[in-house]
């Protein structure tokens, strides 16, 4: 007779470029969003929320492939025969809620958003293909003061998180000026799209390359250390010069005045800076200097996307990366003017403009700079269970203590009775130490009859266990261990939470 074949098991895994998160990391992660939502409502934004799913020709054009509605998204087909895809971004969905809202909706009209994206990409190192994005939008503002309130807002958002001064900075450009300069170097058209790509990729290296490394990159090319070549954009030298004019100044004004002249008649690149120095001058009037809102013609962003100012985001100091090189932390968000994406469901222009924080590369910036230590939540009151019979008894003292430590306003004291196997009473106090719970209390037959009953400080025992070697003066000391009376309970447990906190 044959033998019979195992069943073959599932195996435990999550999928590619998809993580698990733990009770800290999404604790963390929701104070985080508290502070950001914060700072966002003190400039008048409201919360709105869109689906998961839109129908795949409302996220349009702006997806890697309009031809192939799975390239670069996660799609599907309902019942009707009809594309849906997951969101790309939170800001495609924005502008399909507005178009449907629109006679109903204040303009302009300010809101903001948190939630999950999804990217059909391949996964790496830092890249995901579900992640977070928390977004801020005005629809209906068309002046650039709208832009530089959203720079603002960046910002202050970088403070409110306790990302300090010189330790982030909000980079500002226009999509005009970088259109313009392109335009006027001969880079128009269709033939020339591939070229104009590699121009602007050059500009993005600026911080990271120089300006010798940017000139080699709009040339022939560049070699790098390792001998690795990256092809250039092949321009002449006087095109060279003209692009590297937008790096000339060294300061805000004399920066905006390099790039006017470098580019003198380019009616495009001129209304550039002209919205450039306005934003300028409106963060400086209100108290934001170079040291957190700087003027950079190197920030580029989305070729199809934006039509106006655009901002970033970046974190000014060094983290260690995977091969333990010292390289800068980046860019944790960005955004700019889109005065294209709402209009393309309205027969009228609709301006708009606003930004995305990446929130989970946000939250390993604020790890790295210690921003979220120390911040867990309290672990629970564990009510140890000494006699199974008696669970209704365990039930009530839990109970019990969750009313009189809860209330509105209060942080939350979690209470909860034990549900495991409770034979071996060590066990239990094992699971109470790894919840992290600061008290337990213990009942058994004797207690109950003498209306007594135990109440243990976890932490405050562990202090005084570490001074004593002999097992028997440890059992004597009872170390941390209370008798009180039931009726006592609830002030005895109060005790030990405000010595608690007085510890730490």
């Amino acid at each position: 007779m044959a033998a019979k074949k195992k069943p073959t098991r599932v195996k435990a895994r999550a999928p590619r470029g998809f993580v698990d998160r733990n009770a800290d990391d999404l604790r963390a992660q929701e104070r985080m969003l508290a502070t950001i939502r914060r700072v966002y409502e003190t400039y008048g934004f409201e919360p709105v929320e869109t689906p998961f799913l839109e129908y795949t020709d409302a996220l349009g054009k702006f997806l890697p492939d309009s031809d192939r509605p799975n390239e670069g998204v996660f799609s599907l087909q309902d019942d009707d025969e009809e594309w849906l895809s997951l969101r790309y971004d939170l800001t495609a969905p924005l502008a399909r809620y507005v178009a449907e809202n629109f006679e109903d909706l204040p303009k302009p009209y300010r809101s903001y958003r948190a939630g999950y994206v999804f990217r059909n990409e391949k996964p790496g190192p830092g890249r995901f293909r579900q992640f977070m994005q928390f977004d801020a939008d005005i629809v209906g503002a068309p002046n650039v003061s709208a832009d530089a309130e959203m720079a603002m807002m960046m910002a202050d958002t970088m403070e409110a998180l306790g990302i300090g001064r010189g330790q982030y900075v909000i980079r500002v450009n226009n999509r005009k000026v970088l259109d313009g300069v392109l335009e006027a170097i001969g880079l128009s058209g269709d033939e020339k799209a591939g070229q104009r790509l590699t121009v602007l990729r050059a500009l993005d290296k600026h911080d990271k390359f120089g300006d010798e490394g940017v000139r080699l990159l709009l040339g022939a090319g560049r070699k790098d250390e390792s001998g690795d070549f990256t092809k250039g954009a092949e321009l002449g030298p006087e095109a060279i010069d003209r692009v590297m004019g937008l790096f000339a100044g060294s300061t805000q004004g004399s920066r905006l005045d390099a790039i006017r002249a470098a580019f003198a008649g380019a009616a495009m690149v001129e209304e550039g800076a002209d919205e450039l120095s306005r934003i300028e001058a409106a963060s400086r009037a209100a108290g934001y200097g170079e040291d957190r809102i700087l003027i950079d013609p190197s920030v580029v962003r989305g070729l199809e996307y934006y039509t106006g100012p655009v901002f970033e985001a970046e974190l000014l100091f060094d983290v260690v990366n995977e091969k333990g090189e010292k390289v800068r932390f980046g860019s944790v968000g960005g955004g700019g003017r889109y005065d294209g994406l709402v209009s393309r469901f309205l027969s009228t222009p609709v301006p708009a403009t606003g930004f995305s924080i990446g929130v989970s590369r946000l939250q390993a910036a604020l790890k790295n700079l210690g921003r979220l230590e120390g911040a867990a939540a309290t672990g629970p009151i564990v009510v140890t269970v000494m006699d199974r019979d008696r669970m209704a008894d365990y039930q009530a003292m839990a109970a019990r203590l969750r009313n009189a430590l809860n209330g509105p306003g209060r942080p939350v004291v979690p209470v909860e009775v034990f549900q495991g196997n409770p034979k071996q009473f060590g066990k239990q106090l094992q699971y109470a130490d790894r919840r992290g719970s600061p008290v337990v209390v213990i009942q058994g037959g004797d207690e109950k009859a003498a209306g007594k009953l135990q109440v243990k400080d976890l932490a405050l025992g562990k202090e005084m266990a570490a001074g004593i070697e002999d097992n028997a003066e440890w059992r004597e000391a009872r170390a941390g261990q209370e008798l009180v009376d039931e009726a006592d309970l609830v002030d005895a447990v109060r005790r030990i939470l405000d010595a608690r906190a007085g510890r730490e």
